[in-house]
């Protein structure tokens, strides 16, 4: 029986959304008239739910996403495990006809026929889109050209590094770029302020633009990255100064280093414990921990979580490390 208004629906974990999921989607929006995706939560991925959804939701605003909370884990091919999906599907779906159901794997088969749907499988064989999201997983720099860039720069850890004028920010973030071959976003503060003080002092408006153009090039390094990028320093670091300068900040400034309390995923504090370079453009090594112990209540008045690093680079690029490897493998399942 031809269905007048032809219906797709394609399921899937979307972990991550990569150009082969692309594939089968755009393959079916030229099909039907209306496409539904569902999106497989799994508890033991660590890519959110709302993040895999607003991928799909942001390159596709056309068709309809459904997240599929509380969705079976089990998969196979038994006649209970194929029962307890097509249950699923079905109680997801409610009272929609599904004409034509959408996939790259052998489910396709059983699925269609629990909807009552034509079986529409793509790219089965993965010759045209030779990607897997279990690949990608493994080595999303390797595979970045099988994912659009808006889903890569949510699988890069953004790392920042905070702490005083001298406290090693700057050599770190470099030294930790080239450990894991990756880039790194230097202070911008530093380069506007050489050009642009007067008096080693610079106006709200000047503070204002450095936080908007760090953020500017920082978002341009995200997607050339290599599983991390590392930050010196952040909007909240340029708010303090301005707060150390004038006593105030512009709302604008303000507003930027509220969007940084969760533009990075992980905060490393650089501890006063190395020598203090006392060079021309610094305030001295008093001024260095008062300005740090600002930070250090800045960061506990945002409820922010972050770790100290302490000793020599080599010492800090270890203690970096060890927390890099626990948050990739907890995001990426991997062992």
């Amino acid at each position: 029986m031809e269905h007048k208004h032809k219906i797709g629906l394609t399921l899937g974990k979307f972990a991550p959304f990569h150009k082969g999921h692309q594939f089968v989607i755009e393959t079916a929006i030229k099909e039907v008239d209306e496409l539904i995706v569902l999106i497989y939560d799994d508890p033991i991925l660590n890519i959110p739910l709302a993040t895999r959804a607003g991928w799909i939701r942001e390159l596709y605003p056309e068709i309809t996403v459904i997240e599929g909370v509380n969705s079976p884990n089990d998969s196979g091919y038994t006649p209970e495990i194929m029962k307890i999906q097509e249950d699923y599907v079905t109680h997801v779906i409610g009272n929609r006809n599904i004409s034509h159901f959408y996939s790259s794997e052998p489910y396709g088969v059983h699925m269609s026929a629990a909807l009552n749907a034509i079986n529409r499988p793509v790219d089965s064989s993965r010759n045209s889109i030779p990607i897997s999201a279990t690949k990608i997983r493994q080595d999303p720099f390797k595979y970045q050209n099988f994912i659009h860039p808006k889903v890569y720069v949510d699988l890069i850890t953004k790392v920042v590094l905070l702490g005083a004028p001298s406290t090693g920010k700057t050599t770190l973030a470099e030294k930790l770029a080239t450990h894991f071959n990756t880039q790194w976003m230097p202070e911008y503060g530093r380069e506007y302020w050489e050009n642009h003080q007067i008096d080693k002092r610079l106006t709200l408006d000047d503070l204002l633009k450095i936080a908007q153009i760090h953020i500017e090039r920082e978002d341009a390094l995200v997607v050339q990255s290599n599983r991390f990028l590392f930050s010196d320093t952040n909007a909240i670091t340029t708010y303090l100064f301005s707060l150390d300068y004038h006593g105030k900040a512009l709302p604008e400034l303000e507003n930027l280093a509220k969007v940084a309390e969760s533009r990075h995923d992980i905060i490393f504090l650089c501890d006063t414990d190395i020598p203090y370079d006392d060079t021309w453009d610094r305030s001295g090594d008093v001024k260095r921990n008062v300005f740090q112990q600002q930070i250090i209540d800045d960061l506990n008045a945002r409820n922010l979580k972050y770790y100290i690093l302490k000793g020599s680079v080599e010492e800090r690029i270890e203690q970096v490390s060890k927390v890099l490897f626990a948050t990739e493998n907890n995001k990426f399942n991997l062992t």
